[in-house]
């Protein structure tokens, strides 16, 4: 046996899948693969899928956090997956990125992206999915679809369009440039601009307020804002919602906490 043959080529470790962790009225979704700047595999989209399942049936849950470690947030889709399905003619996998986004932008409860460094490719589509995008100097942000020949998906392209504008999502899209945190700010693709040492108390914050309001109202007016941005209002849904609420014990307990001058306590469906 070689000398090459006993000292075997180091392998890069490629993390694990995304846990989800609970903690009273939030809930953790996090990003285990930081040796490979947290890309999203295949595998990674269905555990995604399942977890986000568990979150909708869990009423005590009223915000979720995305987050995770190392030099990113994360780098999108594990793009030798997708060369191989190019080369190969392959068929789409059962679970795609797309349907986790979107299933991710429609879910019932309010969603934070802890954005810790660079967002790049369909990750940044992960975190315009969510409501709020809190980042550090140290975010950097580019979508690469043009570097590498991709047209993007239709959805994504909405999502960019309605929540930053054409201008934006047009110079994002067609040159492929990266941003700092600053333009990202100004562009509103941040909605919270913090130092490092302030990230964790920043979404604390966030997600403390999110977790003490109406849930019904909060919710409802998510899925109804969201409808709006994509051109697909729903009248009927809207109106249930709206009667909802009005009819709801929350609704009640707000005003009686207002008429008494005290912190309502809202106990949501």
């Amino acid at each position: 046996m070689s000398a090459a043959e006993t000292q075997a080529a180091p392998t890069r470790d490629e993390g694990s899948l995304p846990s989800l962790a609970i903690e009273g009225s939030r809930a953790t979704l996090r990003l285990h693969r930081p040796e490979v700047m947290n890309r999203i595999q295949p595998e990674d989209i269905a555990e995604i899928l399942r977890l986000l399942a568990a979150v909708e049936a869990d009423p005590a849950v009223r915000v979720l956090v995305i987050a995770s470690t190392g030099r990113a947030f994360s780098a999108g889709a594990h793009l030798g997956a997708m060369a191989q399905q190019a080369a190969g003619g392959a068929a789409e996998p059962s679970h795609g990125f797309e349907e986790f986004v979107d299933r991710v932008e429609m879910l019932r409860i309010p969603t934070i992206a802890r954005l810790h460094a660079g967002v790049y490719g369909g990750s940044t589509d992960l975190a315009l999915a969510c409501d709020f995008r809190v980042g550090t100097p140290a975010v950097r942000m580019f979508m690469p679809a043009a570097r590498i020949g991709l047209h993007y998906y239709e959805t994504g392209l909405r999502r960019y369009v309605s929540r930053l504008g054409f201008n934006h999502a047009k110079r994002l899209f067609m040159l492929a440039e990266e941003q700092g945190a600053e333009e990202l700010l100004r562009i509103g693709y941040l909605t919270d601009l913090v130092e490092p040492e302030a990230l964790d108390a920043r979404i604390d914050a966030i997600a403390a307020r999110l977790g003490e309001l109406a849930p019904l109202a909060v919710q409802g007016v998510k899925r109804s804002i969201n409808e709006i941005g994509h051109q697909a209002l729903d009248l009927a849904a809207l109106g249930a919602r709206i009667a909802e609420a009005k009819a709801s014990e929350d609704l009640r307990e707000g005003l009686r906490a207002f008429k008494e001058k005290r912190k309502p306590v809202f106990q949501g469906r």
